[in-house]
């Protein structure tokens, strides 16, 4: 795998169709967002000032939207870190394998939705930080 920096996590902005009855936003894998979706899932009823994620993946990529709500994301390559704020239900952000990512500062009523290109293999996590450092060094 080659090294991926912070800064190859991108902001994505999906696409915002307005109608007077509320707003639409479709998601779609290779259109909208850069893999193929394979597994949905979202996290919601946060405890304020609690923490979620801070893991890696060896092979899955994943793309977290506030869908409602917001919170950041801190992004670390090993070197470098990079914190995203993400707060509209329109925007997404393509975490790449390779990168320890962890969430926090939830609001109230937050709903972070993650779509990954990958169904859940507990062996493509990284989930001890001095594990990622090596992993991040092969």
């Amino acid at each position: 795998m080659n090294r991926v920096s912070v800064y190859d996590c991108s902001v994505i902005e999906l696409p915002k169709i307005e109608f007077p009855t509320g707003n639409l936003t479709p998601v779609e894998g290779n259109v909208n967002v850069p893999f193929d979706v394979k597994r949905v899932f979202y996290l919601y009823d946060i405890p304020g000032g609690e923490a979620r994620g801070a893991h890696a993946h060896k092979q899955c990529h994943q793309f977290l939207i506030a869908a409602s709500g917001a919170f950041e994301v801190v992004l670390d390559d090993g070197i470098n870190k990079r914190t995203v704020m993400l707060n509209r239900p329109y925007m997404g952000l393509h975490v790449l394998p390779g990168i320890w990512a962890a969430e926090q500062g939830f609001s109230s009523g937050c709903v972070c939705l993650v779509l990954t290109s990958d169904e859940y293999k507990e062996e493509d996590y990284i989930r001890d930080y001095d594990e990622f450092l090596e992993f991040v060094k092969q």
